[in-house]
């Protein structure tokens, strides 16, 4: 994995470079991946999305015939400071005591990953607490959490774009690697606060419908949780207009690493299926820096988080699946990684109606 820039100003500089070099999709790939799909043993888009599927894939590697099956869901961990004010219906502890999980193999993105032929990497990017040597946990913590963003920025600029680089440098292993599908997941309790106070800004949606009950708050805790989400936003006054002044304000350091992690994966031309609520509010800002970045992502779910909506709709996607999941760590980027790499598969592996020895219909 490549070496972490040394201070904010070099991060800064990966930042930029990665953000200027996400490609515009060339439309010329997407007319080569139809005129394919029509000539294949089927009736003309009779296999509907997992068409539009193809074709965006085609475009994204520039491939005839590209492959899905080295597949990876890159988990962050992080804890966040506005626990404090009682947002969550589970203590801080959880986040590190389900990193050690992931590890041991025992989470739900464990199972589905196993079940789909994914590779789960785990990364400790902000965990407030220490781990010892443990096989399989990739090291890249920028702080121990983020501050209560109820009194005050959640993180200092160099911690951002600390975050931001290293996510970027996941996206550089990635490609490094060889993989050719990556995924989000994330893991930080109180994220869904921070998710919720990036959509309010970034969408313009009002904060209690933006906000939900996360991993199971009661009404008296949702409430909370939306007053909460105002006072961060009275307190910092992020410019949606300035997405980097959102992140910083009233972001989490995994969501800077999902963010990092998607624009370098874009940069490197590697397709990115997005997860649920938290994962969406990176991808959102990853949009906001660079527009083009949309192109290059999938829509794993539709999140029961009602925030989920409004971000989806920035970010231009159409979900894949709709399973009223709301779990996080990359379960619905698990379950919809399946299905591209079948869209994939029917273009690269059906017979033509000339190969085959059909006829077609009429013209």
């Amino acid at each position: 994995m490549s070496p972490l820039p040394k201070n904010q100003e070099s991060a800064a500089a990966l930042l930029s470079k990665t953000v200027d070099s996400v490609p515009a999709l060339d439309p010329r790939w997407l007319e080569r991946a139809q005129t394919r799909l029509n000539q294949l043993t089927k009736p003309l888009g009779s296999l509907g999305r997992l068409e539009e599927i193809a074709r965006r894939l085609v475009a994204i590697r520039e491939e005839e015939r590209p492959h899905c099956a080295d597949k990876a869901i890159f988990t962050l961990a992080a804890d966040h400071g506005v626990t404090e004010e009682g947002v969550s219906a589970y203590p801080k502890t959880v986040t590190q005591q389900m990193v050690l999980n992931f590890l041991s193999g025992g989470a739900a993105i464990n199972v589905l990953c196993r079940h789909c032929g994914i590779d789960v990497v785990v990364v400790d990017i902000g965990v407030d607490g220490t781990f010892e040597d443990l096989d399989g946990l990739v090291r890249m913590k920028v702080a121990h959490g983020t501050r209560n963003m109820a009194l005050g920025p959640a993180m200092r600029e160099e911690e951002m774009y600390a975050a931001l680089a290293a996510g970027i440098s996941l996206a550089s292993a990635a490609a490094e690697e060889g993989r050719t599908l990556i995924g989000t997941g994330e893991m930080g309790i109180g994220n869904t606060t921070a998710a919720s106070a990036i959509t309010a800004v970034l969408t313009g949606r009002p904060v209690a419908e933006v906000t939900g009950r996360g991993a199971g708050i009661d009404d008296a805790g949702l409430e909370r949780k939306a007053r909460v989400v105002e006072k961060a936003l009275a307190a910092n006054r992020p410019d949606p207009s300035r997405p980097l002044d959102v992140l910083r304000k009233v972001g989490g350091l995994e969501i800077a690493g999902l963010a990092g992690l998607i624009l370098g994966a874009s940069a490197r031309r590697i397709p990115i299926v997005v997860d649920g609520f938290i994962s969406t509010s990176a991808a959102a800002i990853a949009c906001a820096i660079q527009p083009r970045v949309r192109d290059f992502l999938f829509a794993a779910h539709r999140s029961s988080e009602p925030g989920h909506d409004s971000l989806l709709e920035f970010i231009g996607h159409k979900p894949i699946l709709d399973l009223e999941m709301r779990l996080g760590e990359g379960t619905g980027a698990a379950l919809a990684m399946t299905l591209i790499e079948a869209a994939a598969k029917v273009l690269s592996e059906m017979a033509t109606f000339s190969s085959a020895s059909v006829s077609e219909a009429p013209a």
